[in-house]
């Protein structure tokens, strides 16, 4: 996930959460989708003061055993993101490439 940029995310405040994440246009050619159930916390701590703007490209992630499941954290350059769930689903989707057409 390294080098990806959060675009989008969905379901917030419930049991099912979408996260979809743009390719980096030096580095893939597709794009991630991340389908999280079972969710029980999430949370967005961004950093600096403008708190308005997006969270960056994904530095580092991690995924841990938790009491409820896993946890993962997604370490980007304006903020984390963490999510506890019970179960997820990755899907890297094709996309274009604009730098490439």
């Amino acid at each position: 996930m390294k080098d990806l940029t959060l675009r989008a995310v969905r379901g917030t405040g419930g049991e099912e959460m979408e996260l979809k994440f743009q390719h980096n246009y030096w580095k893939h050619d597709q794009d991630l989708l991340i389908r999280y159930t079972g969710v029980s916390s999430f949370v967005i701590d961004r950093t600096g003061e403008d708190r308005g703007r997006d969270l960056g490209t994904v530095v580092l992630d991690e995924i841990l055993p938790h009491g409820d499941g896993c946890s993962h954290e997604i370490a980007c350059w304006e903020g984390t993101l963490t999510l506890v769930y019970r179960d997820l689903q990755a899907t890297w989707t094709e996309t274009i490439c604009s730098s490439k057409a």
